[in-house]
């Protein structure tokens, strides 16, 4: 049958329009493709990176951070602090950061003797104030070196109290990075002065009564009691490393200071448990090794 000049020009009316249809559902296809991969590099893209050069340092903790006995009996020492301090034999994280000539201007030390982790969203939020590149937090042994075991602060406060500061942090100074240290090792403290009987009498005036209470007893109830503190330190830590691990400007040590077989000639003259001004070196050549590492440890 002979096909009429009208119906010719009908059906090429319908097979444009089909061909119409099928490029727009194409179009439509690929700019929804193409738009979710552009919205995904964006979305990669706007992940915040770790910055290895950090231009300020805010530090927070406990007497460690202060220098506590490092270099005088029942003092403060901040300038030797391992996180901001000016002394040249420690060389603090701020110094090999920042260079000596700006840790005064360009550092804070904010940190507390006798704080714990409950003092933590305080401090990071009096550091926040100063829009710090980098927080350094050190804070936990207060909470496991409490008069017994009983006493030591359960691991859900810990943890509660760890996530508002992050929280407080976040809410006023957002690009803030965060290298947290790990709890020292307690149980090694103990190992390192255990023997000494000047550091037992030291020892007997109240300090870390949890772990270092009769330091000569190998009785079951002692060996027990030292042995929970550990296992606390260690919950501790897990915590420290499993908040941080959900923000991305925030950088657990791994491990690494508690960890570090710090010896006796590490430790204060004066109390054999807090770090002395070697301990302080060694706790900033750790930091700084891992804040300015590319890749945070495993």
């Amino acid at each position: 049958m002979r096909t009429t000049a009208p119906s010719r020009r009908a059906r090429r009316a319908l097979a444009g329009a089909g061909a119409a249809v099928l490029v727009l559902v194409g179009a439509l296809g690929g700019c929804s493709s193409g738009g979710s991969r552009a919205a995904g590099e964006r979305g990669a893209q706007a992940k915040p990176r770790w910055n290895t050069a950090p231009a300020s340092v805010a530090a927070v903790g406990d007497s460690i951070t202060r220098g506590f006995d490092a270099c005088s009996v029942l003092a403060d020492c901040p300038e030797v602090s391992w996180a901001t301090g000016d002394d040249p034999e420690v060389h603090s994280l701020a110094a090999r950061l920042l260079g000596e000539a700006q840790v005064p201007a360009r550092s804070w030390n904010l940190a507390a003797t006798g704080s714990r982790m409950a003092d933590l969203p305080g401090q990071i939020t009096a550091a926040a104030g100063y829009k710090p590149d980098l927080v350094t937090v050190m804070v936990g042994s207060n909470d496991a070196c409490r008069p017994t075991p009983s006493s030591m602060t359960p691991v859900a406060a810990f943890r509660s109290d760890f996530e508002k500061a992050l929280a407080a942090l976040r809410a006023a100074s957002p690009s803030s990075q965060v290298y947290v240290s790990s709890v020292p090792d307690l149980q090694r403290l103990w190992e390192q002065g255990k023997d000494d009987p000047m550091v037992r009498k030291v020892w007997s005036l109240g300090i870390c009564q949890s772990m270092l209470a009769d330091p000569l007893s190998a009785a079951a109830g002692a060996t027990s009691r030292r042995e929970r503190v550990r296992a606390r330190v260690v919950e501790y830590n897990e915590v420290l490393r499993e908040v941080c691990a959900k923000d991305a400007l925030c950088r657990y040590d791994g491990g690494a200071v508690f960890q570090y077989p710090f010896g006796a000639e590490q430790l204060s003259r004066w109390d054999w448990f807090h770090p002395g001004k070697g301990g302080q070196a060694r706790l900033a050549e750790l930091a700084h090794r891992q804040v300015t590492a590319a890749e945070p440890p495993r």
